[in-house]
Parts: structure tokens; sequence; C-alpha cells
């Protein structure tokens, strides 16, 4: 089980309560060059999200703690991790309830090995790269740590020059005016920013 990241594998975290199920799926991830963590409970699942970095998350929906469908809310709200549900809940309802709750994968045990793993590597090469990181020229946004770097080093931002920089690059190759701007961007305190606020934000 990888227990850092020294050696740069992916890590998937495991969030399962049957053993015989997580042994195989650990076997299965490490002989395909994966790292495996595994919490038994939604509460370790947080616990090891918050303690350690993480690429992907195999979900079930039953735990003894709670609902898988709260644990992907959490994961989608503070991390925006990919989340692959691995469940038996098969009926339509479950599966649409999983989707709106923003898992990127649905897959009923049980479940083909290979097929998973196939899927685990389309949600990581499209979903990760296109939800987290966004590069324009010389310029990556990292939108999960929302952190802005240009030719490798980090450029302090405030959080109206980062929000005014997210809504640049969603729009590119459009002519933004004064009065859309400032429909989108308020301030900290919740009230809209004045013309000549935007002004001096947009010539920085």
């Amino acid at each position: 089980m990888s227990e850092g990241r020294a050696d740069k594998k992916v890590v998937i975290l495991i969030v399962e309560d049957d053993r015989e199920i997580v042994t195989h799926l650990e076997a299965l991830l490490i002989g395909e060059g994966f790292g495996a963590r595994v919490a038994f409970t939604r509460q370790r699942a947080l616990e090891i999200l918050e303690q350690e970095e993480i690429d992907l998350v195999l979900l079930d929906l039953m735990l003894p703690d709670g609902s898988g469908y709260s644990l992907c809310t959490a994961v989608k709200k503070k991390e925006n991790l990919p989340v692959i549900m691995l469940t038996a809940m098969d009926d339509e309802a479950s599966v649409v309830t999983g989707f709106d709750l923003g898992a990127d994968d649905y897959v009923i045990k049980p479940f083909r090995p290979m097929e998973l793993m196939s899927r685990i590597r389309n949600v990581l090469r499209h979903g990760r790269s296109s939800q987290h990181v966004c590069t324009f020229s010389d310029i990556r946004i990292d939108l999960r740590r929302a952190s802005v770097t240009k030719d490798g080093r980090e450029i302090p931002l405030s959080a109206l020059e980062y929000r005014l920089l997210l809504i640049f690059a969603g729009h590119q190759g459009e002519i933004l005016g004064r009065n859309r701007l400032l429909e989108e961007i308020w301030d900290v305190a919740g009230d809209f920013v004045n013309d000549n606020t935007l002004t001096v934000y947009i010539k920085r």
C-alpha cells in the first residue's frame, strides 16, 4: 500500500467496508501500477483525504457510518476529486442520483476487473486534467488549490484578481464588456464591485 508520493504513483482511495472486495481491489490496483489507500468508513475516508494526497476515490454507497452519496458531495465540494461509485445499487434512481451529485462514473458490482481499470484510467485522463488544471501559454491555473503560476513561479493574487482571471480564462477569444464583468464579480463583503475598482484590478 502506498504511504507517500515519492514514487509519484497515482494514489486511489478505496472506500469500501467489504474486506474481501478491498483485498481484491488493492491487488488489482497495485498490479496495474497504482498506489492504494483504504477506508472502511466514511469518517476514515475524510481523515485520509485531509491528510494525504489522493488522485481518485473509488466509493461504495453503503457504508457503516453514513451514505456514500454524502461523502461524494463532501469530496466534490472540498477537493473536487474524481469519484467513481462502485456499488451493488443498480436501480436507475441510484445511478441518476450518483451522477447528479457529481460522480465521474458509476460501476455496478460485480465488476469486471479490466473494465474497471479502463474506466479509472479514462476518468484520470479526461476528468481530472480538464477539471483541475487550466493552461494558457505560460500561465497555469490549479483550480483545486486556487493557485496561479507563470513559468513555474507562483503568482500571489487577491480573491478578486483570481476571480477575474477565471472569467477571462473561461471566455477566451470573447470581448467582455465592463457591465458583463461587473455583473459577475462580487467583492468579499457581498457587494457589487464598482467600475473604478474594476479598472484598477484589470490594469494590474
